[in-house]
């Protein structure tokens, strides 16, 4: 990736989070909240009603008084719909309530572990639960309009009265958990978590579901402000992606301006880094009794992609790793 002094710092560079037990759990975003303009882009409580209608979708988005769901919120939902689905890919069963630790939370998320940040969780909790949606979004091959919060509930178990955060039990609303149980979902970069501005954020998002792996993707400025819920004056929100162009901060892709005021993006082409995770021939010879049959270099190849499309997290124990995954691969 270019430059990264804008970018947030890695806080937990040692990656432990994505290996050991944890193992496959990387960044998962579901497909219909990356498409329409669903949280606040503000940095100040957000208390206006959104409503969005673009090609047949109708999308009103209704705060709480503590205002709406911000795209930092979202980091929440993210680490719930990456955690059903790594274990759905385990084949282990999935319901809307999950029970999470906070400290990993805010580590998967690259969030510092200070006090302040669990008060933060909290606010970001309750907005999830405030805001309401009303939409006629498809989820799962099923199209119905309804209302619903992000999530349903939430609750904090700590050590004592005022004492530090253990876990959360988080149940999601019915309409992200079908999109998660139908596949929904696509998988972001780690350094997503990096992204400083909300604009940023999103036009990330944007970019990762309509450019995807694809070499490039136009949109005009005017239907990029409408997709991104930016709530600026259309000429305000040009100088600021001028501003992303320049400064070049997004992961996996970059920007440029296109005569009739267009934006085009272009998936950055990378050459994996050459301290690439290098295996044990003991370790291939193990991934042989897992799948035998398999052509172990060509899961290896198949591994070190997904480790490079993945954000190339570091890797403790690169064998233990690779080998979790093979256990995870369905066709070998």
């Amino acid at each position: 990736m270019a430059g990264t002094e804008g970018l947030l710092p890695d806080r937990h560079p040692t990656g432990d989070f994505f290996v050991c037990d944890l193992f496959g759990v990387s960044p998962k975003d579901d497909l219909a909240s990356m498409e329409h303009p669903i949280f606040s882009l503000s940095t100040r409580p957000d208390t206006r009603v959104l409503s969005y209608a673009h090609n047949g979708v109708e999308v009103q988005v209704t705060p709480s008084v503590k205002g709406r769901a911000t795209i930092h919120d979202k980091d929440i939902l993210i680490y719930c719909i990456s955690q059903l689905v790594a274990a759905m890919n385990a084949g282990r069963a999935v319901s809307r309530t999950l029970t999470l630790k906070a400290h990993d939370l805010l580590v998967a998320t690259n969030r510092d572990t200070g006090g302040d940040s669990y008060a933060r969780l909290r606010e970001g909790f309750e907005r999830l639960a405030g805001t309401r949606i009303t939409t006629n979004l498809e989820t799962g091959g099923v199209e119905a309009t309804r209302g619903f919060g992000l999530i349903e509930s939430w609750e904090i178990l700590r050590r004592s009265k005022g004492g530090r955060m253990i876990s959360v039990t988080v149940t999601l609303s019915d309409w992200l958990y079908r999109a998660v149980c139908a596949r929904s979902v696509l998988t972001l970069s780690r350094d997503y978590f990096r992204l400083r501005k909300p604009l940023e954020r999103r036009v990330y998002e944007l970019a990762r579901k309509h450019c995807g792996r694809q070499a490039e993707w136009a949109i005009s400025i005017p239907v990029l402000h409408l997709k991104a819920g930016s709530a600026a004056p259309v000429r305000v929100f040009r100088a600021a992606v001028r501003k992303m162009i320049a400064t070049d901060h997004l992961p996996d892709y970059s920007l440029s301006e296109r005569e009739g005021d267009v934006l085009v993006v272009t998936r950055r082409t990378k050459p994996r880094p050459i301290e690439a995770p290098i295996l044990s021939e003991d370790t291939l010879e193990m991934a042989k009794a897992l799948k035998p049959g398999a052509d172990v270099y060509g899961l290896q190849a198949r591994w070190l992609t997904w480790w490079d499309d993945t954000g190339r997290v570091r890797l403790k124990n690169p064998d233990a790793a690779f080998l979790a995954w093979v256990k995870t691969q369905k066709d070998g």
